[in-house]
């Protein structure tokens, strides 16, 4: 910056204010006109205004809403998913077979042997069997069926609720009675078996880590809003699970993977939208009963 009457020129401000006068005159107490600026023709505006850049101007609508596909209704029927059955399931449910097969033939007559060491086939008993004073003791039990709802574990008959699956294992029983040792007097035994779920964009697997599943004997059922799960596993051991979907599925593009170490769920979504959960809450399966019978 600087003045035009002489040549100094400099960056700061505080220094430009304090540039001497270059001219010798008396003083004035009346500010100076300020220059005439010079008239520009009409015609040199417009050949201003042509040489600026010209805009286009667009009026930018926001994107509709999408129409939410209407959740259909839980009464849908039922349809059996297609189960795929690994190679090494079937090699692993071969030697079960030839094992069993082996064993029942040895000892035909001694089926109600109780072994030491033999579990109690009660749910959340962990005692064993050490002899016949085992006979005579009292058993601690559930008698009803573990439930896993909405992160939540818990037995039918105390629904004393957790999230921690060893917690929920730990759990004292809330029955009494006998202990049952042999298979002839369990028959099957409902257990509760660790699972988890992931999602991508197009698809929701849920995957239950139960070995050497039975697949003769298990089934997996689902509509467009509900999946049904029923596994039996390890012989005389069964897994259920009852789950109302967070979203809509596409039931014709779904299907079960069956492994030696665990069953794959692999759901379709409806609509490639991310699932806030896998388990519809239960506020909003309240209001949707509540809208269902004002309708």
């Amino acid at each position: 910056m600087g003045w035009s009457c002489c040549k100094r020129r400099t960056t700061d401000f505080s220094d430009f204010l304090s540039i001497a006068g270059c001219t010798k005159g008396r003083h004035d107490s009346e500010k100076p006109p300020e220059p005439v600026k010079p008239e520009v023709k009409t015609t040199e505006k417009k050949e201003l205004s042509e040489l600026k850049p010209k805009f286009q101007e667009h009026i930018i609508q926001a994107p509709k809403p999408i129409e939410a596909i209407k959740r259909p209704s839980p009464d849908e029927p039922m349809t059996n998913l297609e189960l795929k059955i690994s190679a090494s399931l079937k090699q692993a449910l071969d030697k079960l077979k030839l094992s069993s097969g082996n064993e029942e033939n040895k000892k035909e007559d001694d089926s109600d042997e109780i072994k030491i060491g033999t579990s109690c086939k009660n749910g959340g008993c962990s005692k064993t069997y050490q002899g016949p004073q085992s006979l005579e003791e009292v058993c601690v039990y559930h008698s009803g069926v573990p439930i896993f709802h909405e992160g939540m574990k818990y037995w039918s008959c105390c629904r004393r609720k957790t999230s921690d699956f060893n917690t929920f294992l730990a759990q004292e029983g809330c029955t009494t009675g006998k202990h049952t040792w042999t298979k002839k007097d369990a028959g099957k035994k409902v257990v509760p078996c660790r699972h988890d779920w992931h999602q991508t964009g197009g698809e929701v697997t849920i995957s239950v880590y139960a070995k050497n599943s039975l697949p003769e004997l298990s089934q997996v059922v689902a509509n467009s809003t509900l999946l049904n799960v029923h596994i039996v596993f390890e012989g005389e051991k069964e897994f259920h699970q009852n789950v109302k979907l967070w979203g809509v599925i596409d039931v014709k593009r779904s299907y079960v993977t069956m492994t030696a170490t665990k069953i794959e769920i692999t759901m379709r979504k409806a609509e490639p939208m991310q699932w806030a959960s896998l388990e519809l809450p239960a506020a909003k399966n309240q209001e949707k009963q509540k809208e269902d019978t004002t309708e």
